[in-house]
Formats: C-alpha cells, structure tokens, sequence
C-alpha cells in the first residue's frame, strides 16, 4: 500500500469523512527529494550521453573542417559550409544507390512480411501437430549456419549473385522475428475469436485475412520496421555479392566515396592536410545520409514499436 492510501485509511478509520476523490497533501522527507534528484541526475546525464554524439555528427558535418580537426566545436555549428555534402550529392553514384537501396529494402521487406507473418500464424496454432518440430528446425537455424563460402557457392548455383534477388531471397524469414510474432499472436489474439469464426463457417484462411490481420498492426509494424532496417543497413551483402557497381546499395556506395576522399587525402603532394580535413568533414556528412531516412520514419511507427515489443514479450 502505498502511502496516499495509507493517509486515506487511517483517516477513515478515525471517523473523518474523507471524500474518495479528495488528494490527501504527502509529506516527503529530504532523503525521498535526494533520490528523486539522483534519479533525474542520471537520466539526464544518459539522455546527453546518448544525444551528444549524433548532435556532434549533425554540426561537424556543416562546420569547418579545420575547427573540427582543431576540436574547437562543442555545442554550436562554427564556420558553416556544405562543401561536403555538395560532394557527396554531386556523385551521380549516391542516387544510383538511394535507388537501388529503396528497392531492396522495400521489395525485402514486402516479401519478409508476406512470408513472417503467415508462419507465425501457423506455428502459434496448438492443433497444428508439427508445430514443435518445425520450430526446432527454425531455432537450429540461429546457432548454425552453412557459412560464407558454402552460401556463396550456392547463391552462385542459384544465378542470383549480381541481381537484387541476393538482398531479398536469403533473408525472406527471420525466425528471431517469427518468434515474436508467434508470441504475439499466443498471447493477444484471444482464442475465442476463432471459435467464433468456425461457428460462422469461416476457414482458416478467412480468419486469418479478416480478423488476425487487422488486429495485429502493432506487431506488424514493428517487425516490418526491423527488417527495413536491416534491409537498409545491409553492407556485407553488397561487398561480397556484387561486383556490379551500378547495382551496389547505398551503404557501399558511401564507403566507396569515403575511401576514395581518404586515399586522394593520403596521396596528395599538396594541401595534404586540408584533403583530409575534407574527408573528415564528408564523413560525417555520410554519416547524415545513410541514417537520416531511418530517422524521419521512426518517429512514425514509434507508438506501433512500443506496444508491439511488449505485447509479444509479455506471456499471459
């Protein structure tokens, strides 16, 4: 019992009438005032600490470089210039690669969810009698892999290296994410529901369309936003199956401008120093690039995000 309804039941007890909605003044005791000030201490300083960095990143990328390199940036954007980002949209390789990241992560994603989400489904049925035995086979998955050579190999018999077909067909199911939304749909789609749509003649396939579906945007979208974003941050895909540069994603085709900007910074007779101040300065403006979508579709899933996580998490 905390203490406000402890006030409000002794006051009872004595006979005072004590209104239900009445707020009863608590008296809190200097040590309860130096814990909650500890408390808010430290959060702030991990809110900084978190913060502080992409802050830092944001403003060297529009500042001097030479006050960058000198470490007189703290708070403030000093000696604005777009110089780098004006090199890195001049390169006609950066649209290339926005284009052909998009298509991947978005065809990826289309094609986990088409294929997540019905197995989930299937292996969050009790009737279904294999259900164990396919979700070990899954789970096995996670702790063993054919590794980097065998995959290649088979990528090559499969003709699908050079293509887009090797960003979206490998990944096509992550049992990390069918095992959440199984979780999901065991703990949140009451089994009533079901009940209810046999009694209607509904068919699995029905009740799956018409009712789970629509119940289950919040888990959706959360997993939708976790494959987009692995789709989005793939770079190893990229460096070891494509050796087509019109065809190469966006995170390789940052990297290729970055090295490229350090090697001349490194080889160059003269203005050494400033070659690579501008490289410094071009690599927090990647930095900004190849982050900057994920930051602006965040904040829209974010609500969907917090309630899915915890509802698949939570059993009961």
């Amino acid at each position: 019992m905390n203490p406000r309804d402890a006030n409000l039941l002794a006051a009872r007890n004595s006979g005072e009438q004590v209104p239900f909605n009445k707020k009863v003044h608590q008296q809190r005791s200097f040590s309860d005032w130096m814990v909650d000030i500890a408390i808010w201490v430290v959060l702030i300083l991990v809110v900084l600490a978190v913060l502080y960095p992409l802050w830092f990143v944001i403003i060297a990328s529009v500042s001097d470089p030479k006050l960058v390199a000198s470490g007189q940036l703290s708070l403030l954007p000093k000696g604005l210039t777009l110089k780098g980002y004006e090199t890195i949209f001049h390169d006609a390789r950066i649209w290339h690669g926005y284009a052909n990241t998009i298509l991947y992560s978005v065809g990826g994603t289309l094609l986990n969810m088409v294929v997540t989400i019905p197995v989930a489904f299937a292996l969050s049925r009790r009737e279904f009698k294999a259900r164990r035995v396919i979700m070990f086979l899954f789970t096995f998955t996670m702790f063993f892999g054919g590794g980097l050579i065998p995959s290649y190999l088979l990528y090559k018999q499969l003709g699908i290296l050079n293509t887009a077909w090797v960003f979206i067909l490998p990944g096509a199911v992550s049992v990390y994410n069918v095992i959440i939304t199984r979780s999901f749909f065991d703990t949140s789609i009451p089994e009533e529901l079901h009940d209810a749509a046999q009694i209607d003649g509904m068919s699995y396939i029905g009740y799956f369309i018409r009712i789970v579906v629509p119940l289950s945007s919040a888990i959706i979208a959360v997993i939708a936003l976790y494959y987009f974003v692995g789709h989005w941050n793939d770079y190893f895909t990229g460096l070891i199956y494509i050796t087509d540069m019109k065809k190469w994603p966006l995170q390789n085709v940052l990297q290729q401008i970055l090295l490229a900007n350090q090697t001349q910074s490194n080889i160059a007779s003269v203005g050494a120093q400033q070659a690579q101040e501008a490289a410094e300065q071009i690599k927090y403006g990647i930095i900004i690039v190849s982050t900057l979508p994920l930051l602006v579709l965040y904040p829209f899933l974010q609500k969907y995000f917090n309630k899915g996580v915890m509802i698949g998490a939570i059993k009961g």
